[in-house]
């Protein structure tokens, strides 16, 4: 008996309609995949974002208590022995006079 042409091209195509399908759904699902790895990634970079965020608030705030002249003032005066200046060891200077800006042309040197 010979085989009917007929019957093998159908059998290809319902064979080729599944493949198709089982190829589109694994892409499908790949790529939710790839996206739930995304999310996932971009959350921790949030997490870190904002301890890093809290880490600096901290760190302004340390450095604005280090800076601050009730915390210099004694460091100065113990380390670096230096003191606030009494009245009669100021010297208050003049200030230079301002002159009145030249207009100058601007074809001579």
């Amino acid at each position: 008996m010979a085989k009917r042409r007929v019957g093998l091209s159908r059998r290809s195509l319902i064979a080729g309609v599944l493949l198709g399908f089982v190829l589109l759904t694994t892409g499908v699902i790949a790529r939710r995949v790839h996206g739930v790895d995304q999310v996932r990634q971009i959350r921790r970079l949030k997490e870190t974002r904002t301890a890093l965020e809290a880490e600096r608030v901290r760190l302004d705030g340390a450095i604005r208590a280090a800076s601050s002249r009730a915390r210099m003032v004694p460091i100065a005066e113990q380390r670096l022995n230096m003191h606030i200046a009494l009245p009669e060891e100021q010297i208050y200077l003049p200030r230079p006079e301002r002159r009145a800006p030249v207009a100058r042309d601007s074809l001579r040197p």
